[in-house]
């Protein structure tokens, strides 16, 4: 349960928290190894099977962010294979409803992304979440990603917040977890971060099922409905 008058400052994750993660699992895992197998001469599946292990050994880093990075080691733009299925870039359900609740509840509101500063302005030109934030921190104007506690370290010289009264909401368990050991107090998940995929368990933090929950609550100081987790 959250008791919102003990919340200064919400922080919210982009993808999976606000948008659907169904545009960047589809990217990562089905269109770029079609496409880059398609440079190759090879089947979607042969290519997969060469792209994953790369994937998987940068995951966590920033560079597994960086689309500047997989357009110079695969040989490919990125960022325009990705305007090629931006039409899969949507907000999840209840998201816009939920910021609106946020600025009528007078929180300071900022975004917290990994991902890469072109990847943002195309993803705030799709969708309507642009402007609802105060402030946008992106973990490459910083030189780690979320995942780090130097990136916490960094965002509170740029940002100052008092972490016990601070609010993250992201689907990724190790940036929570490396937040939580930075300090901030109040941490929740996203438990359906891809629209396609089911609904996932967690025990280690409360999942957010429905922004709805959020958005119907009335504009008090009182507590919000529960959150299943």
């Amino acid at each position: 349960m959250i008791i919102w008058n003990e919340i200064d400052t919400v922080l919210l994750d982009m993808d999976g928290t606000l948008l659907d993660l169904n545009f960047d699992n589809y990217f990562w895992h089905d269109y770029l190894p079609l496409k880059w197998g398609e440079l190759r001469g090879i089947d979607a599946e042969s290519a997969k099977r060469q792209l994953m292990p790369r994937f998987i050994n940068t995951a966590g880093t920033l560079s597994w962010y960086c689309l500047d990075f997989w357009s110079e080691q695969l040989g490919i733009d990125i960022l325009v294979l990705k305007s090629d299925i931006g039409h899969l870039i949507k907000e999840r359900p209840h998201a816009l409803s939920f910021l609106q609740f946020l600025k009528s509840m007078n929180k300071q509101k900022s975004l917290v992304t990994n991902a890469h500063q072109s990847l943002i302005d195309m993803k705030f030109k799709r969708t309507q979440i642009g402007s609802h934030f105060d402030n946008v921190f992106c973990a490459h104007q910083f030189g780690h990603p979320k995942e780090s506690l130097e990136f916490w370290k960094n965002l509170q010289e740029s940002f100052p917040f008092n972490p016990s009264n601070t609010l993250l909401i992201d689907d990724n368990i190790d940036v929570l977890r490396t937040a939580g050991e930075y300090g901030i107090q109040h941490l929740f998940t996203i438990a359906q971060p891809d629209s396609c995929k089911p609904a996932r368990e967690c025990d280690e933090f409360i999942a957010i099922k429905s922004f709805a929950e959020f958005s119907n609550a009335e504009s008090s100081n009182n507590t919000d409905p529960t959150l299943d987790g």
